[in-house]
This record gives structure tokens, sequence and C-alpha cells, in this order.
């Protein structure tokens, strides 16, 4: 398989981008990896890149965009910060991948036993361990924890079905993020021109679910 060309990319639209990525999900899943020469590959992306998607997801070891949707150099933009959470930077760079190098899809990627999210729910544990910047990064989830959690729930890691529906909900938040703080993306997908989608990638069985 060889990486995309201007060429290519510019036939790519958001659902075909979509598609592509599907496919290789379903291919990492049953173990039949593309056939890539990754050292071709440099040397065709050596004078540009032309990657059809934008993927935001965690710094879990376990969720590389590029072996768990199966795709090769030049083919993503891979974003990665504990949470899978958005701020100004990370808007910055998902509007030069689709605005500037072309890239017709934007997934936020969440994942089943998110540490950070666990953090997040353990938040009181970990303060006491005083890592300011861990606080600080953790504390993104506060709101979204206080919106969903029910009268009397236990706020801990250990209560699976909070876990669960924080996941679900920060990557459905970061979506409505992206679109409120970005008029370059929102007006990208409100012409046709982009697609903003969610997705979760189970550690379990390696399957992603589109949201």
């Amino acid at each position: 398989m060889k990486a995309h060309t201007l060429e290519t990319q510019t036939t790519v639209t958001p659902d075909k981008a979509l598609n592509f990525l599907k496919e290789g999900n379903q291919r990492f899943v049953n173990n039949l990896k593309a056939n890539r020469d990754l050292l071709e590959q440099v040397n065709a992306t050596r004078a540009g890149q032309w990657p059809f998607a934008v993927v935001l997801s965690c710094i879990d070891s376990r969720t590389s965009a590029e072996l768990i949707f199966d795709q090769g150099l030049g083919d993503v933009f891979s974003i990665r910060i504990a949470g899978n959470f958005v701020n100004q930077d990370i808007l910055g760079s998902m509007e030069f991948g689709c605005n500037v190098a072309g890239s017709k899809l934007v997934v936020v990627l969440g994942h089943s036993k998110c540490g950070a999210l666990k953090g997040g729910l353990d938040s009181a544990q970990i303060e006491d361990l005083g890592m300011d910047n861990l606080n600080h990064l953790i504390g993104h989830f506060n709101p979204i924890i206080n919106e969903i959690i029910e009268d009397g729930e236990e706020r801990s890691s250990s209560n699976t079905d909070l876990l669960e529906r924080l996941n679900h909900h920060n990557v459905k938040n970061a979506i409505d993020e992206i679109r409120k703080q970005s008029s370059t993306l929102r007006n990208l997908e409100n012409e046709g021109k982009i697609k903003i989608i969610g997705a979760n990638y189970d550690v379990e069985t390696g399957v992603v679910s589109w949201l």
C-alpha cells in the first residue's frame, strides 16, 4: 500500500476518510495488516505529506492511531494528550491539519480504562501526591464529572460504570469544544468539507466503536 499523494488526498471525501479508518480497524482486529513498504513511504513523503484525517487520542501506550487503524506514514495527523481533551494549541494543530494540509476528517478517540479519567475521578488522592501539572491536567475533567455523577454515587475509578460514562461524555465534550472554539473547523464542517466524529477504543478487544 502506497502513501497518499496530493492527487489521492484530493479525491478523498469525509465519508471515504471515515471508511479508511473503519476498514483499517477491521484489519487490525483480524490481524490482517496491510502490506506496506515503510521505507518506500519514507521516500514517497520526503517532499511533503497529504494525510486524510486528524486523530486526537490519549497518550495511553495502547492507543496509537496508526496501529489501531492500520495506517502508514503520511496517512494521519496524530495528536495525543492524556485524556484526549482539546486546548487552543490542539485546536490550532487541527486547523492546520484540515484547513492548510487538506485532511477531511477529525476524530476524537477515547478509550476504555483511561488512566487520565481515572485520575480525574480519584483527584483527591492524586492531589496528595503533589504533582502540580498532573493536578492541572486532571482538573479538566471536573466539570464533566460534576455534570454526570448521580446523587450519592461513588466518585472513584473503581466505579466502572461512572468511568465509562465519563469516557463517552469526555469525547462528546471535546467535539462540542472543537465546534465552539474553532470557527475554522466549524465552518469547514458546515460546508461539508470535513467531518468531526467521536470514537471509542476498547483496550480489551482492539475494536473501535463510533459514537
